[in-house]
């Protein structure tokens, strides 16, 4: 079932998780949303993972690494 997560616009957050700027949080908050739609169920950690990856802060392989770790 769908759940709404807490997006704030005016302080770029996503589930409390800071985002750099509107754009970045529009998009991550667009790609989660159409996820959700097929089950996809976020948490804080999840979301600040993608966010470390969509902003080259992490590689394809830490990536696959912490999401092996925490499901």
């Amino acid at each position: 079932m769908y759940k709404p997560i807490q997006v704030d616009r005016e302080n770029l957050t996503i589930m409390g998780v800071q985002f750099p700027d509107l754009a970045t949080l529009e998009r991550t908050a667009n790609a989660i949303g159409s996820n959700m739609f097929e089950g996809f169920e976020p948490t804080e950690e999840l979301i600040r993972i993608y966010l470390d990856y969509k902003t080259k802060k992490i590689t394809n392989i830490q990536l696959l690494n912490k999401l092996k770790e925490i499901l």
